[in-house]
This record gives structure tokens, sequence and C-alpha cells, in this order.
């Protein structure tokens, strides 16, 4: 007994390898060029957000043959700022591309050699990495998550694997892309006849968009979402950050906080009368110091950033005790990496650590007041770390414990 196939999949049949345009998938747009042009645009947006997230992460899990260097300060802020813009950009790429190629996922039969089949299955971790990715992101800076897995583990090991699908998908698309990037496409233009479907030039002319119009809105809706957003972060554009998550002028003294002190459940510990600072571990003369002491110290004032690792940032004065004095009057030991604890019971960010080079920053404190203000308790009173490029998570809030180590 014979099946026919209805007569789409017939015609893919006859040439599994040629893009698809009859039917329902019949359209001048998908088009090796325009796909091609698409690939190279997402693999360049992907890349930069790999390295910038790869940076982050390394922030967040120092390791000690690649210390981060506390200079330059605002080295964080830009380069997580351009990892959530390439993410957000990423998004109308990822879309047109998955639309124009989406003839190939269904073309029939799958293969006709081995290499074939191998390049298909190697789709499936790119194109469920690449949505992966650009979903889950999208829901972090929204703080927006609609799963019960870590969004800082999942995301880091998808992005190795998305970043090697893509590798190995460029290796094997390489020669394909470049000989048709090198010259102008062969396919017929929107306009052109189509007699197998009884249509004239006259009949389609004014139809849709043409290629280098698709090309055009793609790059301008990825103009438009990252002007929209990246407001959070470049003070000048904050009027035009409509779909900006954060608006960097709004909190606490006019700054912006991911997690309060309600929710930290910190509010009785930071306002106690009782309330010491201990400066401890490997230290010739252990510290115990209130407000009083720490008020009484020469004061240190600056200007430097919080930058988010949800890509919104702000930059401000700050004013308090240097983590190197501190260290010098308990007598500890110099090239000592630093471990500095909140009030908080509990958390991931509870604690961070300060390598030696960062804590002999002339700019790294123990904040007491922000804009000439005393802290607010939202921003980490009694006092709160501040270092030169560092994620926000790590700049810990309501300190009470420096340790040397």
């Amino acid at each position: 007994m014979s099946v026919r196939l209805p007569e789409p999949l017939q015609r893919l049949t006859t040439d599994p390898d040629a893009p698809l345009r009859q039917g329902a998938y019949r359209s001048a747009l998908r088009d090796e060029r325009v796909a091609a042009i698409l690939g190279a645009a997402l693999g360049i947006l992907f890349s930069i957000c790999f390295v910038t997230g790869l940076y982050s992460h390394i922030q967040q899990n120092p390791v000690s043959w690649l210390p981060i260097r506390p200079r330059p300060a605002g080295l964080y802020r830009f380069t997580q700022g351009l990892h959530v813009a390439a993410g957000i950009a990423s998004v109308p790429v990822l879309i047109a591309k998955l639309w124009v190629v989406w003839p190939r996922f269904v073309s029939f039969p799958v293969a006709r050699r081995l290499s074939g089949l191998v390049e298909r299955l190697g789709l499936f971790p790119l194109v469920a990495g690449g949505i992966f990715m650009t979903f889950s992101g999208v829901a972090n800076i929204a703080q927006w998550y609609p799963w019960r897995f870590s969004f800082t583990a999942s995301h880091y090991w998808m992005a190795w694997v998305t970043m090697g699908s893509i590798v190995a998908h460029g290796g094997a698309k390489w020669a394909i892309a470049r000989r048709t990037l090198a010259r102008p496409s062969r396919r017929p233009a929107l306009a052109d006849a189509d007699p197998e479907l009884g249509t004239s030039a006259e009949d389609e002319a004014g139809a849709g968009l043409t290629r280098r119009g698709l090309l055009t809105t793609v790059a301008a809706a990825s103009g438009v979402l990252t002007l929209t957003t990246i407001g959070q972060t470049v003070r000048p554009l904050r009027r035009l950050g409509l779909l900006a998550p954060r608006d960097p002028a709004t909190g606490p003294q006019g700054r912006p906080v991911n997690r309060g002190a309600v929710n930290a459940g910190v509010v009785d510990l930071a306002q106690s009368p009782f309330y010491r600072l201990e400066v401890s571990g490997r230290v010739a003369r252990p510290l115990s110091l209130d407000l009083k002491d720490l008020r009484a110290m020469p004061a240190h004032d600056t200007v430097l950033p919080i930058a988010c690792v949800e890509g919104w940032s702000f930059s401000a004065p700050w004013s308090g005790v240097r983590i190197r004095d501190l260290l010098e009057m308990a007598g500890a030991e110099r090239d000592r990496t630093i471990l500095i604890e909140s009030l908080e019971p509990r958390g991931a960010y509870r604690t961070s650590t300060l390598n030696p080079d960062q804590a002999a920053d002339r700019d790294t404190l123990l904040a007491l007041d922000l804009d000439g203000e005393t802290l607010a308790l939202d921003h980490g009173y009694p006092c709160r770390l501040i270092a030169p490029n560092r994620p926000g998570v790590l700049q810990t809030k309501w300190v009470n414990r420096v340790v040397v180590l």
C-alpha cells in the first residue's frame, strides 16, 4: 500500500537542499543571502554576550590564576551594559533568522548523506540554546523567573553549549556563507513572475517587503529595543528608556535597589544600638568598632558606579572608610584576600571577597554616606562595601565583619 504525500511535501522531496518557496512557505525573503547576513549578525551579537558574560562569571566566581583588577573603575559597568544591550538587540535578529530558515527544519527527507544528518542534528542545540539564552536573559533583567532551576548556572552552561553549536555550524557553513555573501543573490526578486502558481510580476509588484526591506526592518527593531532599554545604564538616554526595567533615578535617595532591608531580614540588626563592625582573622589587633568609631576615622570621598548584573547602573558620590586604612589599623599582613560579611542571615551574596589589589585600592570603601547623606537602610546602612570595577551583587550591604584570610 503506497501513501501519497501532500503536494507541498512532494515538492520538498525533489530537492531537500533547495530553499522552499511553494505553498505556505513560498517567499522570496527566504533567501540564502538573507539567512547568511542574519546568521552573521546573530553570531556577532551572541559572541559579544558570551565574552562579556564570561567576564561577569569570573567576577562572581574568582579564580586564582586570573585575578580581577580594580581598574578601570567603570569596566564592569560597560561590559555588563553591553552584555544586556547585545542580548536585547539579538531578539529580533533571532526571530527573523528562524523564520527565514524554518523550511529547512521541515524538509523531507531529513538528509541524504550522513554528513547532512549530523548537520541537521546539530541544529537542535543551536536553535534551542539561542531561544533559551534570549528568553531567560530577558526574563532575568525583568526579574521574572517562571522556572525552578538556577538562572545563573543554567545561563552559564547553556552559553557554552550555544557558542559551541554556533562555532560548529559556522564551520560547516563557512564556505557556503562566504560564497553567498561575496556575490549578489541569484534568487528571483519578490516581483518576479511565478508561472507555477499562475501569478505575474504585475500581480506581485508591491506585494510585501523586499529582502533589503526585511533586513532594514530587523535592524530598526533591534535599534529601537536597544534605545528604549539602554537608558537604564546610559544616563543621557534615560528619557528614551520606555522599556527599561529600571529607572536609574528612582529609589531610596534617588537610586534604585534590587534587594531591600525588609527582604534581606536585617531591619532590626542594622538599626540596633549594639551594632559593631568586627575586623578579625590574620590580624595583629582585632577591631570592634561602632558607628561613632567609624565616623571618627578619616573619611575618603569618591565617585563610583553600582553596576547590576541585570544591566542597570548608576554612578554616585560615596564617602566612608578605606578598607586599607582599617586593615592597617588592625595590623593585617599585605597581599591577603579579604572576606566581607553581611548582617543578612542567609543568601547567595551575604559574603564577598576582595583580592589583594582590590583591598588595597584607594577607592575601596566601607561607605557610610551616599550623595552627601547617611546611607538609607535599603542602600546598606550602617555601612556597605563599594569598590571599583565590581558587580553590584558583590558590593555587599549591611557589613558587620571584615575577615583577613
